[in-house]
């Protein structure tokens, strides 16, 4: 009897100790599990704490991301996003690191060369303005100048010619780049251009054209280099008569070899060589010589 009780407090025993076994490993398992959930929580945390961070660098607020979120969207669907997103990036390639500096750099840079460029706009308005200006006021004195030099054309050739017309055409219709021809009809001629007349003629017309500029803007003296030299004798006479007309306002000096054109100046001067290589000037005053040739 005493044995049966002794074997059933072994098999009792034996029973506690297999279900402390039992709960042992429960307890071990449920630790481990524990650990590996508090392992999971610590690593979302981590998680957690680096997509808010992210967030804060973006200038973005958690609630506004969750509030533009759909209602439905499982976890699944974020990975299957977040995995076409990688791979996105991957095909992107290597990212510049450097790329938000340069960018910052060349967008610094832009704002300058706009700014260069505003003000370059600028002063072209300001150029063409200035210059349609120019035009204008070059236009006008033009004109009124062609107009008043033709005017003078027109009333000395007469004189000079003694009879006949000429005129000065606009080749061109742009004030700025139009040529100018004389147009001139001696008496007895046809009117034609300055290049159908004689050496004689031209001469003629350019001196009317010179002095009808001259009488517009004078000057003090005027200088006339041998002018007479293709003239024939009467119209030496008519260009001498000319300059002794204008001479009440302008002084004259002018070489010549035309004994016309010594008799109306008032001053002579000579040059003559009586010794090889040697010069010597001989001054004549006409009025001075006139006396005495008549005492």
């Amino acid at each position: 009897e005493a044995k049966a009780k002794v074997d059933a407090n072994e098999h009792a025993t034996r029973s506690l100790e297999q279900q402390r076994n039992q709960v042992l490993e429960q307890i071990n398992t449920i630790r481990e599990s524990l650990m590996h959930k508090r392992l999971k929580s610590e690593g979302a945390s981590v998680k957690r704490d680096g997509i808010l961070e992210q967030l804060q660098q973006a200038k973005f607020e958690l609630e506004e991301v969750l509030s533009k979120l759909p209602e439905d969207l499982s976890e699944e669907q974020c990975e299957q996003e977040l995995e076409k997103l990688g791979n996105r990036i991957q095909r992107l390639g290597p990212i510049n690191l450097a790329a938000i500096d340069e960018y910052a750099q060349q967008s610094e840079r832009k704002v300058y060369l706009d700014k260069q460029n505003d003000d370059l706009v600028k002063a072209l308005d300001t150029l063409e303005n200035a210059i349609r200006k120019i035009d204008k006021e070059t236009r006008t004195r033009f004109k009124e100048t062609f107009d008043k030099i033709n005017a003078g054309l027109q009333n000395l050739f007469p004189k000079v010619f003694g009879g006949g017309h000429a005129y000065l055409d606009m080749t061109g219709e742009d004030l700025l780049d139009t040529g100018v021809a004389i147009m001139a009809r001696p008496p007895g001629k046809r009117n034609s251009t300055i290049h159908l007349l004689s050496g004689g003629e031209k001469a003629m017309t350019a001196i009317a054209l010179v002095f009808s500029i001259f009488r517009l803007n004078p000057s003090p003296f005027c200088m006339l280099d041998e002018v007479d030299a293709p003239l024939d004798d009467a119209n030496v006479g008519r260009y001498a008569n000319l300059v002794k007309e204008m001479s009440e306002s302008v002084q004259f000096i002018f070489i010549t070899h035309n004994k016309i054109t010594m008799e109306m100046a008032n001053q002579l001067l000579g040059v003559t060589m009586h010794e090889p290589g040697v010069s010597r000037i001989v001054t004549v005053d006409i009025e001075e010589a006139a006396e005495l040739a008549a005492m």
